[in-house]
């Protein structure tokens, strides 16, 4: 079961050093970035986005109350999206930002008045550390896993000329039962402009079967990232899901990756001048 205990916090005091005597015991088990930046040099506009990267969850929240396999499962993580999202940086020398933390602790492409942000419940799974939070609680995971993750975003997008936004995201085959056909997903909020350009330029080549908006769309709340860092400032944008069976080894991976080098490759020479 989850162990957060509190003394003395309030989320809208000004950020202190910390005193761990003064915060939740799951601080002290987490690591001292909660955000990994590959490349933040990088000379490319395209700036690659994972927030589902790890499946970490911090000692001192106990697994949440979860079995080691559902822990270990798709609702803790985006298995194989890392590994695409560090080819493509390594392809592209592309920024990459990632977050170290599972989506079962906070989901960073979800806002904190999202209901989804902190999930009891997952799929088929109930999650017992998620369970009957209080504002306290639910503003520490706020403040420690997703506040530092979106400024490192913000400050990307920010020192940057130009910026193509890229979030890498994978989805499980079989969902609630139901099996998905769609192998990858192009998904975009309001503009739609990259999304349009790799759309075309995958039905000149259908090696996978590629869907607009599946198995997600913005209606289900999964473009915060792209709504919060990409629309108010204009900047061309995508979000790309991949089913993860599609991800089960390096060969995989390496298709993958290959795959959506070209495809972003093509589309970006399509919107040369835009950003």
């Amino acid at each position: 079961m989850c162990s957060e205990t509190y003394s003395s916090y309030n989320p809208n005091s000004p950020r202190r050093p910390l005193n761990l005597s003064t915060k939740p015991n799951w601080l002290a088990t987490l690591p001292a970035s909660v955000v990994s930046t590959a490349r933040p040099k990088a000379d490319s506009a395209v700036l690659l986005v994972c927030e589902h990267a790890s499946r970490f969850i911090p000692e001192g929240l106990g697994n949440l109350g979860l079995d080691e396999a559902a822990a270990q499962s798709h609702i803790a993580w985006d298995p194989g999206a890392m590994a695409v999202a560090e080819r493509l940086s390594d392809a592209l020398d592309a920024t990459l930002i990632s977050q170290k933390i599972s989506r079962l602790v906070y989901d960073c492409n979800r806002p904190p008045e999202s209901d989804q942000a902190i999930r009891p419940e997952s799929e088929v799974y109930n999650i017992p550390g998620n369970t009957g939070l209080t504002a306290a609680q639910r503003a520490a995971r706020t403040d420690y896993i997703y506040r530092p993750f979106q400024s490192a975003l913000a400050e990307a997008v920010k020192t940057r000329p130009q910026t193509v936004l890229v979030t890498i995201h994978s989805f499980t085959p079989i969902y609630n039962d139901m099996p998905r056909a769609v192998e990858v997903g192009i998904l975009h909020d309001s503009d739609s402009r990259l999304a349009d350009a790799m759309l075309a330029a995958a039905a000149k080549n259908p090696v996978f079967r590629v869907e607009r908006n599946a198995p997600y769309g913005p209606e289900d709340g999964v473009t915060h990232t792209l709504a919060e860092h990409a629309l108010p400032r204009g900047h061309l944008n995508v979000m790309i899901e991949v089913r993860n069976d599609l991800l089960a080894n390096e060969a995989g991976i390496a298709a993958i990756a290959t795959w959506l080098e070209n495809l972003l490759t093509s589309a970006l020479n399509e919107l040369d001048g835009e950003t």
